[in-house]
């Protein structure tokens, strides 16, 4: 039977223009710093590139050329772009000709990421942090959705910096009405989320109600969470960052960004062979996204197996379970060391607030 989710789902698509997980929880997890290694899921390369700002290398691996292709055009423009013009370019800000700028940078790409490009200059010339699949669906919610519960009005009262007192009482008072429930509910169901915003396969192994969940995570963000400067919250109600930029783009992150380039390393294929191909020097941690959640129990303990061989002692796996309940095998559990109170406390402020756990283990 088939058990590699690149033989059960499509990868030849951008599915995530920009990464869906909070770097700073990750960052603080696995305490990147001038020479140590890490083994990074590359998804859009924004928590890659957090890794490599703090001094790491930084090995990104994806199954997708397309998404791989982000982090190759995300690169060049950090090296050939100023901090504003990058913002243009990628699509956070305004701009008067992206696909100039792209002539500009093309020489920098290697053949293949440009040749993808050169068939998507509709995404370069949008801003192609909005190209993914995932943020489709998350304009789908905007535009389609979010219209009938909330007038812009509210959805910018919402966004304003306040007290958690009165974030609680916005919620409960002005926020939190029978049609939002109802409407986030149909939405944020299992079958519209597969459908129109990850995949169905990515559900294979999930339990239970995928809305109720993701409708309790919503409340805690909205409550406990500032609502301002919360990038993730931002993009999904007003599409885009606005001032609320995530980590790997902050303007005080910018020239280590830009200094840590050439310690980026990419590799397309399954994170295992990634690990056996540059173990020479081993890892000191790993960034593991949700990949977990998308395989069987056999499959998570001969992937967490290699991945542990390719470790250097006190090596960090840091990980997130949306909906699928994953941790290190029990066949493995003598030889690592669970940082659950950190994990508890870090998933409390983790601004991609969707996941259900936040997971921190250290091999021994």
């Amino acid at each position: 039977m088939k058990k590699e989710i690149q033989q059960r789902a499509r990868f030849d698509l951008i599915r995530y223009a920009n990464c869906w997980e909070d770097a700073e929880i990750l960052c603080a997890a696995l305490q990147p710093a001038p020479g140590k290694r890490y083994l990074s899921i590359a998804s859009a390369g924004d928590n890659s590139f957090s890794l490599i700002a703090h001094g790491a290398t930084v090995v990104a691996c994806d199954l997708s050329p397309a998404q791989l292709a982000c982090v190759e055009l995300r690169r060049a423009a950090f090296r050939r772009l100023n901090h504003s013009e990058l913002l243009e370019f990628l699509g956070v800000t305004q701009s008067q000709d992206r696909l100039a700028v792209f002539n500009h940078l093309e020489s920098s790409l290697p053949e293949s990421s440009r040749e993808y490009w050169n068939r998507h200059l509709q995404s370069i010339e949008s801003g192609f942090i909005h190209a993914g699949k995932f943020e489709a669906y998350f304009r789908k919610f905007r535009q389609r959705v979010l219209p009938l519960v909330h007038s812009k009005k509210k959805v910018n009262q919402l966004l304003e910096p306040k007290t958690r007192a009165d974030r609680v009482a916005f919620y409960n008072h002005r926020w939190n009405t029978f049609r939002w429930r109802i409407l986030f509910r149909v939405f944020f169901s299992r079958f519209v989320m597969g459908r129109l915003g990850r995949d169905p396969e990515f559900f294979r192994y999930v339990e239970g109600s995928v809305s109720e969940r993701i409708l309790a995570r919503t409340q805690h963000a909205l409550t406990e969470l500032g609502t301002h400067d919360n990038p993730f919250l931002n993009y999904i109600l007003t599409g885009n960052y606005g001032n609320a930029l995530p980590h790997y783009l902050k303007p005080e992150n910018f020239e280590s960004v830009r200094e840590g380039l050439d310690r980026l390393i990419l590799f397309e294929g399954p994170i295992q062979e990634a690990a056996g191909h540059h173990h020479e020097d081993g890892f000191d941690g790993y960034n593991l996204s949700d990949i977990f959640e998308y395989m069987d129990e056999e499959l998570c303990l001969s992937i967490y197996k290699q991945l542990l061989d390719a470790g250097r002692p006190g090596a960090r796996f840091a990980y997130w379970n949306m909906l699928v309940p994953r941790s290190c095998p029990t066949e493995l559990a003598d030889q690592i060391m669970s940082h659950t109170e950190q994990a508890r406390i870090l998933l409390l402020e983790d601004k991609a607030w969707f996941y259900s756990a936040f997971v921190i283990e250290e091999k021994r």
